[in-house]
């Protein structure tokens, strides 16, 4: 029998597994989520569904409808654009603090992460890459020390990740964060400042990219309709 430390609410594993279903793509983008079919493909009852939605919606990945469902978000070219404005402020502070003040412990989890995104992207293994590449920037944030940072990461977790899964060339995303943990850990600020702006300009234009495609790729199926 588990100890009852382990015990993880309904609500709880049914938002976890749809928030990572989102953010993986496995879920696309304008899916439909009805709270009937979840329960049954989940083996749970309607609350605990209805219950992580309500969170999902909090964090910006799903899009309210009448009465029992909703919708995967789609996210339009303002909000990746009102997005990335915050992430450029929030992680530029975040990784010139983190050069600053990371301890050897916070540096060794950092080395842990960029090892586990360049052994997934070496062996093509997009979501694993795409996690550890999330989990970096997380770590990073805790690297710099500040608590309300850490908290306004937190509310923004969700859809940072989502906009980071944008990126398909993961190798490249991986060379780029071990370049930034060198800077780190060398606590060149400057060369840092550097890195992560050119970081967020190609992730960026990355997202923007996906998005046109996607447009372009829904008007043709409305033309062929």
């Amino acid at each position: 029998m588990a100890a009852s430390g382990d015990f993880t609410p309904e609500s709880e594993r049914v938002t976890r597994q749809l928030r990572d279903e989102i953010i993986d793509g496995v879920r696309r983008p304008g899916s439909r989520l009805v709270e009937r079919e979840l329960a049954e493909a989940l083996g749970v009852s309607r609350l605990p569904v209805r219950e992580a939605l309500r969170t999902l919606v909090s964090e910006g990945l799903v899009t309210p409808r009448p009465r029992t469902w909703a919708v995967v978000r789609e996210f339009t070219t303002s909000d990746i654009a009102d997005l990335d404005e915050v992430r450029s402020g929030l992680e530029t502070l975040g990784f010139r603090l983190a050069a600053q003040r990371h301890t050897r412990a916070g540096l060794e989890r950092l080395r842990a992460t960029v090892d586990a995104e360049l052994a997934a992207a070496r062996a093509g293994d997009a979501v694993r890459a795409r996690r550890a590449a999330a989990d970096f920037h997380q770590t990073v944030i805790s690297l710099a020390a500040n608590e309300l940072l850490n908290e306004l990461e937190g509310v923004l977790r969700s859809r940072l990740r989502w906009l980071m899964g944008q990126r398909d060339d993961l190798e490249g995303v991986a060379l780029e964060h071990e370049a930034l943990y060198r800077a780190i850990a060398e606590r060149d600020v400057e060369r840092v400042q550097r890195l992560v702006l050119d970081h967020l300009a190609t992730s960026r234009s990355t997202a923007l990219g996906h998005l046109t495609r996607q447009e372009g790729e829904q008007e043709e199926g409305r033309e062929r309709d």
